[in-house]
């Protein structure tokens, strides 16, 4: 995946539990844990803004792109 989610680091350093961030965002423990790890196809922009207000940050501070030798092989092919 060539995105590459920061919330734990995000969370870890507002001291802030997934169980806390989820009753804030009114989001279940198992959605945002899902998030965390890497495991949801995508984000709903509100989802974002949610994330973002709660725990002062831009939504790039919770999403890094690294580039992926394997996406730049489909890309060429095309």
């Amino acid at each position: 995946m060539a995105i590459i989610i920061r919330l734990d680091r995000v969370m870890a350093d507002r001291k802030m539990s997934l169980n806390d961030l989820a009753k804030q965002a009114e989001m279940t423990n198992v959605n945002l844990s899902n998030l965390k790890t890497g495991k949801m196809k995508g984000v709903r922009f509100e989802t974002m803004n949610k994330l973002c207000k709660i725990l002062h940050c831009q939504p790039g501070d919770l999403f890094e792109f690294i580039e992926d030798d394997s996406e730049e092989v489909i890309n060429k092919t095309r």
